[in-house]
């Protein structure tokens, strides 16, 4: 095992992991990745992303698995946690010249055991329609860059649609397509449908249907990812800009926005209820925003990079109406949740709108969701009551509402929870858990010095390598009980340079677009994992497993609480070897 103070990187991989519902193991057999597992240079390379598909057979493996490996493209049969990967066998593997797939996505509505649509995005701005079980490719959309020469960032189906899918770029803008229609032989030409604050819609006019069937600028810079609401009827998406905005996708309307705390937003994700949205981005922070109220109503640091995947965890998602610290990993009442994201009514959908009726007993909800990013590590995070329904008294960090008006700091306000790295049930998360005032509270009335001040704890993190962090000796009870306002007050000195440097953020910091940090909750994880060499660049949850992968091409699975039985394989029935907690 690695000492606290350094140690071989190698070493201080973690294997496996405990939180409250039980133990998370990862499943050596169970790792897809290239052909006799050939590691992948990763540099200068787009992110490695992975898709499912379930094809309901009647083998029992219906899952089907997509990934992309710098300029590869392979499809498996995906066994989880039940028998050995058979990586020899991909079902379909594509090499491409001159551009890289960067993203993909399967419409689930028309799946089948003879085939299934897959939707591909390239680095250069195509997207490819193909069908990897009958190996065939249907159609290439923008294949003369007519449409949009920029990097294809996300492409999805239309929820509930068999033939409509949006495509997002980094120039900012996505397209909606219709794989019936073809694109055209000259570059299309728009008519303005609908303008809006930092976004426009525009048809595409021609004589006779084609691609793309609107355009839409959202703003400044490039457009990272988008995710549809699990109703199908609302579009969230997060920019370079640093702005998430959330749409009516039918009626072009915008909802609502959020600001990132600086930089841009990288990721996005709903809760399966739709009350919710988590954003990830270069302010190594994650954000919860109630779509209900358009605000944030928490942040999250854990991560000491940029955050690359948020997503909710419907299966350990709890609506209770007793304790809400019974969990159990596996609940029944959740084996009808977004399976693949196919599914969109379920009981514990309507189990969570409950919540907020008022002539339904109190239950207690708690919503888990994951992150994973560029510091190789996996955190996972509770979003209890007390941060959700704020009707109890609130503690002293969330009463201050002029903040500029405190004449000293409260004594002893940290409010952050004790977490030891071995204790499996940590304490529920406090309302006190934010940011201390002592960082600001000499600030006077001269708003711009207390940006300043709370933009360089921040911007703390961002610079911060990994070799500088394991030099502190404190290093196991930093990463959960340090708070922002500590380490400001340390390094503001050394980090001025590097905020003068930085644009003017739009004048958003402490408004309800991006509140300040000590204005909202301060998440800290359940359990915050290094779990790969390489930057990790995706986080999927199942009902048996999670699924993670890394920027060298290796797609791990790790086998829930009480999920992982006897293997099919028996030579590869061998527990990891070097499991460090």
């Amino acid at each position: 095992m690695a000492t606290e103070g350094g140690g071989k990187e190698m070493n201080e991989i973690k294997t496996q992991f405990t939180t409250r519902e039980g133990l998370y193991k990862l499943l050596p057999h169970s790792e897809y990745s290239r052909p006799n597992r050939v590691p992948f240079n990763s540099q200068g390379s787009n992110p490695v992303r992975v898709s499912f598909v379930n094809l309901n057979d009647q083998s029992g493996n219906g899952d089907r698995l997509c990934f992309n490996v710098g300029r590869e493209l392979y499809f498996y049969i995906y066994k989880g946690v039940r028998k050995a990967a058979d990586l020899s066998k991909p079902i379909d593997k594509r090499i491409y010249k001159g551009t890289q797939p960067t993203c993909h996505d399967f419409n689930h509505l028309t799946a089948t055991a003879e085939s299934v649509s897959l939707l591909v995005g390239f680095s250069a701005g195509q997207v490819q329609l193909i069908d990897p079980i009958k190996k065939e490719t249907s159609k290439l959309f923008n294949e003369e860059r007519l449409i949009d020469k920029s990097r294809v960032t996300c492409v999805k189906w239309v929820p509930g649609s068999e033939s409509l899918f949006l495509v997002a770029h980094s120039s900012g803008s996505m397209y909606l397509y219709n794989v019936e229609h073809t694109c055209g032989t000259t570059a299309p030409h728009y008519q303005l449908l609908k303008q809006g604050e930092s976004f426009a819609v525009h048809t595409c006019k021609s004589k006779s249907t084609r691609n793309p069937l609107l355009k839409w600028t959202v703003g400044e810079g490039a457009l990272n990812e988008f995710a549809f609401s699990p109703d199908g009827k609302f579009l969230a998406c997060v920019s370079q800009d640093g702005f998430l905005r959330v749409f009516n996708f039918d009626s072009v309307e915008l909802h609502g926005t959020m600001k990132s705390y600086f930089g841009g937003l990288l990721c996005v994700c709903w809760s399966p209820d739709g009350k919710y949205i988590v954003t990830g981005g270069e302010d190594d922070l994650v954000t919860v925003w109630s779509f209900v109220d358009c605000r944030v109503i928490a942040r999250g640091h854990g991560h000491k990079s940029w955050v690359s995947v948020v997503a909710f965890d419907p299966y350990t998602t709890s609506v209770e109406e007793s304790d809400p610290m019974e969990f159990s990993g596996s609940d029944e009442d959740f084996q009808d949740l977004l399976h693949f994201g196919r599914d969109r009514a379920n009981s514990t959908q309507s189990r969570l709108s409950k919540r907020n009726s008022t002539d339904s007993r109190p239950v207690s909800v708690t919503y888990r969701f994951g992150s994973v990013g560029q510091d190789t590590q996996l955190c996972l995070w509770d979003l209890t009551e007390d941060i959700l329904f704020p009707h109890q008294p609130l503690s002293r960090a969330r009463t201050h509402t002029n903040v500029m008006n405190a004449t000293s700091p409260p004594a002893g306000s940290n409010g952050n929870s004790v977490t030891t790295p071995g204790n499996s049930v940590p304490p529920p998360l406090p309302r006190s858990n934010s940011l201390p005032h002592s960082a600001v509270s000499n600030a006077g009335s001269k708003s711009s010095v207390m940006d300043g001040a709370i933009a360089s704890g921040v911007s703390k993190f961002a610079t911060l390598s990994l070799h500088d962090r394991k030099e502190r000796h404190h290093e196991k009870d930093h990463k959960r009980n340090h708070s922002m306002g500590h380490i400001s007050s340390k390094s503001s000195d050394k980090l001025n340079l590097v905020t003068k440097t930085k644009t003017d953020p739009a004048k958003t910091l402490g408004t309800p677009l991006c509140p300040r940090m000590e204005d909202v909750p301060l998440l800290e994880p359940l359990i915050c994992k290094k779990i790969a060499h390489e930057r990790l660049t995706v986080l999927i949850f199942l009902e048996d497993c999670i699924v993670t992968a890394c920027q060298e091409g290796f797609i791990c699975t790790w086998g829930r609480p009480g999920k992982v039985g006897v293997l099919s394989s028996p030579n590869q029935a061998s527990s990891p070897g070097g499991t460090v907690v």
